[in-house]
């Protein structure tokens, strides 16, 4: 019994150092830094993990869609790194918020300049993109990553309802309801004079408190010097009086 015991034990330990030595189905991935509405503007950041143990991660392309298409695309310098957004023309001008848009950005590239993504670690590439659509609810972007021993993994396969996620499924950004503030960019942002006026304002709060504080503690201070002098002359009074008393007596 003892030793079906261990061995039963031993085969469950092996079991679990295989389920943890395994790969963890990490895949390129796509989320707003705070939120992307509808119509606005919005940072997102493309997380790239290394799923490879004997190489590094080089190279990332990033497709954008062409049925909603992107007018503005910047990248932030990633170190290490360099960035190229490539546009292209529009088969048919589109109509953006007024403006009549005839090329859009379809991919950004980012290539190392060092070593790139070694295997145990991950990269976030942002990009400040907009303006978003207003008739989706989420945009697909199809990713390529490049190893450099020359291997390709191809992150471009879409989600569809009721199946299981695929093997190597498309970095997806989910769309949030449109927003006042979205149409303008940064939600809640305040302006220097803002600021200004605010710092203005309570300057002056602080001073009229200091004030106030100032006069309660001359008004104490009066108050405490009068009832000193009277106390005094009281005591100065009894004195005489009981001088008085002893003298007659």
């Amino acid at each position: 019994m003892k030793i079906s015991r261990i061995a039963a034990t031993g085969a469950v330990a092996a079991s679990a150092v295989l389920v943890l030595s395994g790969p963890a189905f990490a895949h390129v991935s796509v989320q707003p830094e705070g939120e992307a509405a509808k119509g606005g503007y919005a940072t997102v950041d493309f997380k790239v993990p290394n799923e490879r143990d004997d190489a590094s991660t080089t190279k990332l392309e990033v497709n954008f869609p062409t049925d909603h298409p992107l007018a503005s695309v910047m990248p932030e310098p990633v170190a290490g790194w360099t960035a190229k957004v490539t546009k292209s023309k529009l088969d048919k001008p589109l109509e953006l918020h007024g403006e009549t848009i005839s090329e859009a950005v379809t991919k950004v590239t980012w290539t190392a300049t060092g070593k790139g993504i070694q295997p145990g670690f991950f990269q976030k590439f942002p990009l400040s993109i907009g303006a978003l659509p207003e008739d989706a609810d989420e945009l697909v972007f199809k990713a390529i990553q490049t190893y450099d021993n020359k291997e390709v993994v191809r992150w471009i396969e879409e989600q569809k309802e009721g199946e299981e996620e695929p093997e190597n499924p498309a970095p997806v950004l989910a769309l949030s309801a449109a927003t006042e503030e979205g149409h303008h960019g940064a939600t809640g942002t305040a302006t220097p004079s803002d600021d200004a006026s605010n710092a203005s304002a309570e300057q002056a709060a602080a001073t009229e408190v200091t004030s106030a504080s100032t006069d309660s503690s001359d008004t104490t201070a009066r108050v405490l010097g009068v009832v000193g002098i009277v106390v005094g002359v009281a005591g100065v009074a009894y004195g005489v009086l009981a001088g008085r008393r002893r003298t007659n007596a």
